[in-house]
C-alpha cells in the first residue's frame, strides 16, 4: 500500500515556520502567510495594519502559541496582546499606528517664553506666572529649563530684534552636554614617536561641564608667576603629549580643588578634568610623577624657588609695597612616617621627637608664602637665618632695610648685630629671664592695620643692652629697642612679654601689631597642612647622610643632667648641714653653755661631703664626653630624604596658596557679599567646584558660563567676581584666548 506524502507549509524555501502548522514569508514585496501550504493572508510593504491583523487573526485561530507568532513576527508577546485588544475593540482600522509627536502646537512659543521669562524676573511664584499667561505650572518650568539651558539672557527689545532678523546669536546656540572629547590620537602617536614637543590647549564646546569654576582660578594664577619663572628655570620638558604649562596647571588646579597630591589625580575622571586643561584627557599619576621627576633630574629647584620669590615681592602691584620690606621666617618641622632610618627632630606641634626633615619657610606681611629652603639636619633658626640673608637680599631686589621677624629660636645678640650690619632689622621676642620694666613707663599707644581697625596697647618703649657671645671677654654689649607689654599670666595676675627690634622709626604700636602679624605664618602652614596637603611625601627616594658630619653627642646631655641633679642634691645637703649645725650651737632655755665637739660637726658634715664627691664626679664625667661626633659612629646607615622633588611641589603648592589667597582677597574687596570676611574662602572653593558651559563660538575668546550659586547673594558676589576677572583679560597659557567669565 503507498502512502501519500503530507503537503509541505509553504512553496517558498525561505519561508519562516511558525509553529507546526504555519510559516511565514516577509521580503521586499511585503509579507505572506500560509497554513498547511495554503496561501491565507498577504500584505504590502509599509502596510502595518494589515501585518498587524494577519498575526492577531493566526492568535485567534490558534494555529500557534502567542509566543511562537511574536517571534516570528518580531515583536514581543505585550505587543501581540494589544494589537488583539485594539483590533477586538475597533477593528482593523484600530490597528493603523498614530503619528508620533505632539498631538498639539506646542504652548510655548517664543514670545511666551519671553513674557515667562519677564515674569520670573520680577520674583512672581511659578503659580502666579501659570495664571498670568494662560499655562500649566508645568510648561512654566520647561520654559525656564530651556532658558537655562540654552543660556537665553535677553531682553525684550534684544529678543524681538532678533524674530525680526530671523537669526539666533551664536552664545544662544544650544552647546552639545559633555560631548566626547577632541580626537587626539595623532598627536599622541606622534608624542611617542618622539616628534611632537608638546601638545597646545584645544577646547571643544560643551555644556554642564564639571570643573569649569576651575577656570576662575587662572587670572590669579598668571599673578604667582608659577609658569613664567618655570619656563625660564626650566625652558621645557623632554617632548612629550603634556608640555611643562599643561603639567604645572594641572597640579596646581587639582590642589585648589583639594586634591594636590599625584595619587588625587585618581579621585578626577581624566575627560572631565581635561576639558578644563584643553585636552582630551587629564595626565594620571604615572605620567606627573614622571614629568616631574624630569624637572627634578635637572637640579634646578632652588632656582625655581628663588625666581618665584623675586618675582612675588617685585609684582606685588598698588598697595603690596610693604610686602618685600617685613618678612616672617620660621622653621617647620615635617614629620616621615616611613620604614626608612631618618633622623628625629624636635616638633613643637607634636610635643616629642619624630624621624623628620625640617625645612625654612620665608613668608610676607599678609603671611603669603615667598621663600622655603631645607634646612641642614640639627640646624638651628639662628644659623639658618644667618644663612639666608644674602638669597633674601637677592629677592628683595634692592638695597633698601627689610624687616625680619621670628620667634625665640631665633635668638641670638651676635646675629642681631650680623643682620643689622647687613641691612636687616630684627624683630623678635626676648628670651630668657629679665627684669620687669617699670610701671610708670608704659603709656597707651595704637595702631590702623590695613582694614581700617585701630588696635590698642598700653606699652613700654625702652632700650636695653645684650651681651655679646662672641665678646664675653671685654664686654660688649649690642643696644636694642624693647617694647614692653603686660599681658595676664597662667594662674591669675600679670606679667610682662617684651619684643626687640632694631628698627627705632617704627612707631610702638605698629612694632606690636607687626610682631603678632607673626601668627598668620603660622596660619599658613596650618590652612596649607588642611589643604594642599603640605606635609605629604611627594618623593619616596632618599639617600644616605654624610656620616663625617659631627652631630651633638646624646650621652653629654644625659651626662649634664646627672650633674644638674647632683647640685641640687649637693644644695639640699648644705641647707639640712646648716639647719643642723645652728641646731647645734643653739642651747636648749635655761641650758648652759654648748659645747660642739668635732663628732658631732664631722657628723652633720658628712652629707655635704658626699654630695661633693658625687658632683665633681658627675662633672668629670660630663667633661669627659665629647661635645659632637661622628654620624657615622652615632648612628651608621641613617638616611635623608630626597629635597629636589619636594622643592618643585612646595613651588607648585606655594602657587596654589597664593591663588587662593589672590581669589579670596578679590571677593573681600571687589564683591557686594555681606558675609565676604568670614566666608570669603568658603565661597572660593564653592566657586571652584561649580559646573557650567565651556562657549568657544565666539572669536577670540574663551567664554566660560558658569551655573548659578545656591543663594542669590553668593550667586551675586561670583558674578561681581567674573566682571572683575574680565578686566584683567587673561589669555587662556599657551593660546590666543582670552577667557570670558559669566553666570547663568
Amino acid at each position: 500500500m503507498t502512502a501519500q506524502p503530507p503537503l509541505p507549509l509553504s512553496m517558498v524555501p525561505a519561508a519562516v515556520p511558525v509553529g507546526l502548522a504555519v510559516s511565514l514569508v516577509e521580503g521586499d514585496r511585503g509579507g505572506e502567510v500560509y497554513i498547511r501550504g495554503q496561501l491565507c493572508d498577504v500584505w504590502d510593504v509599509g502596510d502595518g495594519a494589515a501585518r498587524r491583523w494577519a498575526a492577531v487573526k493566526l492568535v485567534r485561530l490558534h494555529a500557534a502559541s502567542a509566543a511562537e507568532i511574536a517571534k516570528a513576527f518580531k515583536v514581543s508577546t505585550v505587543a501581540l496582546w494589544k494589537w488583539g485588544q485594539l483590533a477586538g475593540a475597533g477593528g482593523v482600522a484600530a490597528l493603523v499606528a498614530e503619528k508620533k509627536g505632539p498631538k498639539r502646537p506646542s504652548v510655548l512659543v517664543a514670545s511666551t517664553i519671553e513674557r515667562i521669562v519677564a515674569l520670573r524676573g520680577q520674583h512672581r511664584s511659578l503659580r502666579s506666572i501659570a495664571a498670568a499667561v494662560g499655562v500649566s505650572e508645568f510648561s512654566v518650568r520647561r520654559a525656564l529649563k530651556i532658558v537655562d539651558e540654552q543660556g537665553i539672557q535677553e531682553t525684550a527689545s534684544t529678543s524681538s530684534l532678533t524674530r525680526q532678523e530671523g537669526t539666533r546669536r551664536p552664545e544662544q546656540l544650544p552647546l552639545p552636554v559633555l560631548p566626547a572629547p577632541l580626537a587626539r590620537g595623532g598627536e599622541r602617536a606622534a608624542a611617542r614617536a618622539g616628534l611632537l614637543e608638546c601638545a597646545e590647549p584645544r577646547f571643544a564646546p560643551a555644556a554642564r561641564a564639571r570643573h569649569a569654576g576651575l577656570f576662575l582660578a587662572l587670572p590669579a594664577l598668571e599673578t604667582t608667576g608659577l609658569l613664567a619663572c618655570a619656563k625660564d628655570t626650566y625652558g621645557s620638558l623632554p617632548d612629550g603629549f603634556y608640555g611643562l604649562e599643561t603639567v604645572l596647571i594641572d597640579a596646581v588646579l587639582r590642589a585648589l580643588a583639594g586634591e594636590a597630591r599625584a595619587e588625587g589625580a585618581t579621585r578626577f575622571d581624566p575627560q572631565e578634568l581635561g576639558r578644563v586643561l584643553g585636552m582630551d584627557r587629564a595626565p594620571e599619576v604615572k605620567t606627573i610623577r614622571r614629568r616631574i621627576s624630569q624637572l627634578a633630574e635637572a637640579g634646578k629647584a632652588e632656582e625655581l624657588i628663588a625666581a618665584l620669590a623675586k618675582h612675588h615681592l617685585t609684582a606685588t602691584g598698588p598697595g603690596g609695597e610693604d610686602l618685600a620690606a617685613i618678612l616672617y621666617v620660621d622653621g617647620h618641622v615635617r614629620a616621615y612616617q616611613g620604614t626608612k632610618k631618618i633622623g628625629k627632630i624636635y616638633s613643637t606641634r607634636l610635643k616629642f621627637p619624630v624621624p623628620a626633615t625640617e625645612e625654612t619657610w620665608v613668608t610676607d606681611a599678609h603671611g603669603s608664602p615667598v621663600f622655603v629652603v631645607m634646612s641642614a639636619p640639627g640646624a638651628s633658626l639662628a644659623a639658618e637665618l644667618r644663612r639666608l640673608l644674602p638669597e633674601l637680599r637677592t629677592a628683595v631686589g634692592d638695597g633698601r632695610r627689610v624687616l625680619v621677624g621670628f620667634d625665640r629660636g631665633g635668638w641670638s645678640p651676635d646675629l642681631f648685630k650680623h643682620m643689622a650690619e647687613k641691612g636687616f632689622d630684627v624683630l623678635t621676642w626676648r628670651k630668657g629671664a629679665s627684669k620687669d620694666v617699670q610701671k610708670d613707663l608704659f603709656k597707651e599707644v595704637s595702631h590702623t592695620d590695613v582694614h581700617g581697625e585701630e588696635r590698642k596697647w598700653s606699652v613700654a618703649d625702652t632700650v636695653v643692652d645684650l651681651p655679646l657671645a662672641a665678646t664675653k671677654t671685654t664686654g660688649e654689649v649690642f643696644p636694642i629697642r624693647q617694647v614692653s607689654r603686660i599681658v595676664a599670666a597662667t594662674g591669675g595676675g600679670t606679667r610682662q612679654i617684651h619684643i626687640l627690634t632694631t628698627d627705632r622709626a617704627m612707631s610702638a604700636g605698629e612694632v606690636v601689631y607687626r610682631m603678632g602679624s607673626r601668627w598668620r605664618q603660622e596660619n599658613q602652614f596650618r590652612y596649607a597642612r588642611m589643604h594642599f596637603d603640605l606635609d605629604s611625601h611627594d618623593s619616596y627616594t632618599s639617600t644616605g647622610d654624610n656620616e663625617d658630619r659631627l652631630v651633638p653627642e646624646p650621652a653629654k646631655k644625659k651626662a649634664y643632667q646627672k650633674v644638674v641633679a647632683a647640685r641640687n642634691a649637693h644644695a639640699e645637703a648644705a641647707a639640712v648641714a646648716d639647719a643642723n649645725l645652728l641646731a647645734l650651737k643653739t642651747p636648749a632655755e635655761g641650758a648652759g653653755e654648748v659645747t660642739v665637739t668635732s663628732a658631732m660637726h664631722n657628723q652633720a658634715m658628712t652629707p655635704v661631703w658626699e654630695a661633693e664627691k658625687a658632683l665633681a664626679a658627675a662633672e668629670n664625667v660630663h667633661k669627659s664626653i665629647p661635645a659632637k661626633v661622628r654620624l657615622g659612629d652615632l648612628n651608621p646607615g641613617q638616611q635623608v630624604l630626597n629635597t629636589e622633588v619636594k622643592l618643585i611641589h612646595h613651588g607648585i603648592r606655594m602657587a596654589a596658596y597664593n591663588t587662593a589667597m589672590t581669589i579670596a582677597r578679590e571677593i573681600r574687596t571687589n564683591t557686594g557679599y555681606r558675609r565676604a570676611n568670614q566666608e570669603a574662602h568658603a565661597l572660593m572653593r564653592q566657586a571652584f567646584n561649580q559646573p557650567g558651559d565651556i562657549d568657544t563660538s565666539e572669536p577670540g575668546h574663551l567664554v566660560i558660563r558658569l551655573d548659578p550659586l545656591p543663594t542669590k547673594a553668593k550667586t551675586a558676589a561670583i558674578k561681581e567676581l567674573c566682571d572683575h576677572l574680565n578686566s584683567t583679560e587673561t589669555r587662556y597659557p599657551g593660546t590666543n584666548l582670552i577667557l570670558k567669565y559669566t553666570i547663568k
